[in-house]
């Protein structure tokens, strides 16, 4: 059997459908299984037994009709026997329709039945649920091909030896304190509008610092070194020094390897969040007020605790909608009071102490 699994848009959503090539894996252990994404979530498919091939869409593919087709056609040529679409947008709807495959499996829409012979529902955004409805829809697309009641759908990070023994390489050329914890901090957002107010982030770094004189890491990419420099210059002199500022990951690999070796993530909930949980590693995390909490806040526990202002003042979320929170997003994150979120933290420093 040959599957192919696609899966766009950003990091956390292609680790998170990972859990359809590890369940179809362990349904079908001879089956190929590849994986389609962008090139900037490849490295986290990378050494996952599960996955045969990881497949590129470049974006330049993407935005030029003839070079699409020609790849729809490449897709084609590789006969698979079910195209499982966890992403169904024009692109990905053309490729699964072109792929000749029996089972084309996707998402309800209005439109949906011409691409697909297997349309699942979502749930309604809203709705409880203990793993999060981005787990729970996902695992829907596999019912055409597994029968049997799923219980492993917890995604997972491969790194090797290699990697995980160069992330302590790293971390031992910078001065740490090796008796106290290291935490790695997500310090922005993937948008504005998932991004914690710099000031207040600031305020809780102080607090952290104060709390378990930890070892603080920054999560960034060079061009959000301007914004993390901001944050840096806000915390208090105490806290700087316990800030290693550029002890940072020049790839997405690298930057797992570290992460592996942390004790904690704390910052904005987003794709950071997602690998480390993915690593087993405890998080903390801050939720913009507009994103749906139900979907996203996954596997909540002890060690994995999430701010969303939905479990503070759920009356906001039945008088506005969500682009009136989005477009007031700032406003919104001041409803959540800063020394509540202190106290949790606090909280969670004691759980994983």
């Amino acid at each position: 059997m040959k599957i192919l699994i696609i899966q766009q848009k950003r990091i956390g959503d292609v680790l998170t459908s990972t859990i359809l090539a590890n369940n179809l894996k362990k349904k079908y252990p001879t089956a190929v299984i590849d994986y389609m994404c962008y090139a900037n979530c490849v490295d986290v498919l990378k050494n996952n037994p599960n996955i045969t091939n990881i497949i590129v869409l470049e974006e330049k593919v993407r935005k030029n009709y003839l070079s699409l087709f020609q790849f729809i056609f490449k897709i084609r040529s590789s006969k698979y026997d079910a195209v499982i679409d966890a992403y169904s947008k024009l692109e990905t709807n053309l490729i699964t329709f072109f792929s000749g495959a029996k089972y084309k499996i996707s998402y309800k829409k209005g439109y949906s039945n011409i691409f697909y012979n297997y349309n699942f529902e979502r749930i309604k955004n809203g709705t409880k649920s203990a793993i999060g409805l981005a787990i729970i829809n996902r695992l829907g697309l596999l019912k055409p091909l597994i029968e049997e009641e799923i219980t492993d759908y917890k995604p997972k990070v491969f790194l090797t030896d290699s990697e995980i023994e160069s992330a302590k390489k790293l971390l031992q050329s910078y001065p740490l304190k090796n008796d106290k914890p290291t935490y790695m901090i997500g310090i922005s957002g993937s948008e504005w509008y998932k991004t914690y107010p710099f000031e207040k982030m600031a305020e809780l770094l102080d607090f952290t610092v104060q709390s378990t004189d930890a070892n603080l890491l920054f999560n960034y990419i060079p061009k959000q070194k301007e914004e993390a420099q901001k944050i840096f210059d806000l915390c208090q002199p105490e806290t700087q020094q316990r800030i290693y500022f550029d002890l940072y990951a020049n790839d997405l690999r690298s930057f797992l390897g570290l992460l592996s070796q942390c004790d904690a993530l704390i910052g904005n909930e987003g794709g950071s969040v997602n690998m480390a949980k993915a690593l087993f590693i405890p998080t903390f995390s801050l939720f913009s007020p507009s994103v749906d909490k139900e979907t996203w806040q996954i596997f909540e526990d002890e060690k994995n605790i999430s701010i969303h202002l939905k479990d503070l003042k759920p009356e906001i979320y039945t008088e506005f909608d969500e682009k009136h929170i989005k477009e007031h997003t700032f406003k919104y994150f001041d409803e959540y009071p800063i020394a509540l979120i202190k106290e949790k933290l606090k909280d969670f420093f004691e759980i994983i102490r």
